[in-house]
């Protein structure tokens, strides 16, 4: 079959250059008198003998002149490379879709059809094209003839008859607009034609006609691929997209200096050890807690990659472990010390408190995870505690003797995800009462956390490091080296434009930063002076990361002043100590 289509390919162009080399007598002059003025011999001006590939590249260009709408330029290079860009059954076949002409189209499909890879697609094709004719038919008010071509022409083909029963289902639809929605379909015109000859052209061997958009398709190909072996690539602005400076005349790279590694400012503002640090999911706004007691909120400016104060929640009764946003970034769970025997909930845009959940003086509340619709959450403690509440503080259910260290909620709204004392995270159903084995450690799972599909699991792993998991297989798929890691608890995180980077603290006061493809740091960020707790990457302003330390102080880093937003310069506050000393990436 190959071999005959690739005598037919070579006969077919051989046709084609002899229909191409028999142009207009004025335009064949014209062409000679253009050459002699140029000094440029008849010799010089025979086709080139071009290899498969060369002949490729000339058909891809072509095909793209061709959608940039430069036609006459895409004629003129078929002209002289010798090439053929489409069969000419196949160019005739895409003419009568564009036109509109169904008959003229099935015809053309009929020449084509010893030349499909595949025999079964000629009715799906056949079938597209009625049902592009049926649906401008019932567009255009022509009711009886939809009718006719529904009976006679789409049923008859016994081909993807749900689809059918829909199409059937429009005949009643008045309203042109209602029928476009309801067919799923953007109208009769020439969009919809080009959409339908991209359907169609899949099906044709690109020896016949090239694929849609084939050019376009492997340059951004050959783009992404670069992208993945760029360490810094953190944003998908089209001058990131591209090569450096946003063009495709040099390979991708983003600059080290545009990569979130430079202090922004120093926030000490709280009097101990900060042990937790969440940016809300709007990425609008930053909590902090400490051995102090208290929780700072803080204001995002995404234009400078600061933050100001804005209030601070204070109250408790120990030092401040845990904080879990509400998806809609209005709420705030506020988990203490294991010696507390209750959680907070606090109303982020007011300052004030909602609920407190306290069951009984020997609880321990220390990890917490909200569900999606944000008006009910799960807590639980080293102790045992492990309850389900809504925002008057109710225990709503309970699960009786785990030990919890860390909590997330999957995406499926209904699997509480629980790290506890057997080095293990599990899977809990409240509704169903049904618990089950997700991923086994060796070692002491300190906190974990899930990326925004919620089919990785990060973990913080006592003496081990951070370890990222696949939770559909229930894989180990990759140990990041560099940190130190040993019985404190260390909160990591996803982050980046895809959240394709993984930030953890580290005993050794510094913060690692992962490509999530890679064991060995791609940053090292140098400036607190004490462990570094917890390391968290604004969901929304990818340029922008908080750290919190023992040194009591909070640290905010971004790229380079340059690469900052529309201005090179950092907003002061009364409220907070600003840095100027840009720390060096590692």
């Amino acid at each position: 079959m190959q071999q005959q289509q690739q005598h037919h390919h070579a006969a077919t162009t051989a046709a084609s250059n002899g229909q191409q080399n028999g142009s207009t007598q004025a335009e064949g002059a014209e062409g000679d008198g253009a050459q002699a003025q140029n000094g440029v011999s008849e010799e010089e001006c025979v086709s080139p003998k071009l290899n498969t590939v060369q002949q490729d590249m000339v058909r891809l260009i072509g095909q793209h002149l061709v959608e940039l709408g430069l036609r006459k330029s895409a004629d003129l290079l078929m002209s002289e490379s010798g090439c053929r860009l489409d069969h000419p059954a196949a160019a005739r076949f895409r003419h009568c879709v564009m036109e509109g002409e169904w008959a003229k189209a099935d015809a053309a499909l009929n020449e084509l059809r010893t030349m499909l890879d595949d025999t079964n697609s000629l009715k799906e094709m056949r079938f597209l094209l009625l049902e592009q004719k049926y649906l401008e038919l019932l567009e255009g008010g022509q009711a009886m003839e939809a009718l006719t071509c529904l009976r006679s022409q789409v049923t008859p083909l016994q081909h993807n008859m749900e689809r059918v029963h829909q199409l059937s289902s429009l005949m009643f639809m008045s309203n042109p607009e209602d029928l476009r929605t309801a067919a799923r379909w953007s109208g009769k015109g020439k969009e919809s034609r080009k959409q339908l000859m991209d359907r169609l052209q899949h099906f044709l061997p690109p020896s016949i006609m090239l694929p849609p958009h084939r050019l376009e398709t492997l340059i951004l190909q050959a783009v992404e691929q670069q992208k993945t072996q760029c360490a810094y690539h953190n944003s998908y602005t089209d001058s990131q997209v591209l090569g450096s400076g946003g063009s495709l005349l040099t390979d991708h790279s983003c600059p080290r200096n545009a990569f979130p590694g430079t202090t922004i400012q120093v926030l000490s503002d709280h009097c101990d050890e900060v042990w937790i640090a969440r940016f809300s999911p709007d990425g609008f706004k930053l909590a902090t807690g400490s051995k102090d007691s208290t929780v700072i909120i803080w204001e995002v400016d995404p234009e400078t990659l600061t933050v100001t104060r804005r209030f601070t929640l204070d109250g408790h009764s120990y030092g401040v472990v845990y904080l879990a946003w509400s998806p809609d970034s209005t709420k705030l769970i506020v988990c203490l010390q294991e010696e507390a025997a209750e959680l907070m909930v606090w109303d982020t845009e007011r300052g004030e408190q909602i609920c407190k959940v306290s069951n009984s003086p020997d609880d321990s509340l220390t990890c917490a995870a909200w569900h999606k619709d944000s008006r009910r959450f799960v807590c639980g403690g080293m102790r045992g505690q492990f309850y389900q509440c809504d925002l008057n503080g109710q225990i709503l259910d309970s699960w009786e003797g785990v030990r919890v260290q860390c909590l997330a909620i999957q995406n499926d709204g209904k699997t509480v995800l629980a790290s506890d004392t057997h080095h293990r995270i599990r899977g809990y159903h409240f509704d169903e009462v049904q618990d089950h084995n997700i991923i086994q450690e060796d070692h002491s799972i300190m906190s974990f956390t899930l990326d925004l599909t919620g089919n990785y699991a990060l973990l913080n792993v006592a003496n081990q490091g951070v370890h990222l998991w696949d939770l559909r297989n229930r894989t180990l798929v990759r140990k990041f080296r560099g940190l130190t890691q040993g019985h404190y608890t260390i909160h990591s995180c996803f982050g980046g434009e895809y959240q394709n980077f993984i930030a953890s603290g580290s005993e050794d006061n510094k913060v690692y930063i992962w490509h999530h493809k890679r064991e060995l740091p791609v940053v090292t960020l140098s400036g607190h002076t004490r462990t570094v707790n917890c390391v968290t990457w604004n969901p929304v302003y990818p340029s922008m990361i908080a750290s919190v330390s023992d040194d009591a102080t909070v640290r905010i880093w971004g790229p380079a002043p340059q690469y900052r937003g529309n201005s090179s310069t950092r907003t002061q506050n009364g409220t907070s100590s600003a840095s100027n000393d840009p720390q060096s990436v590692g």
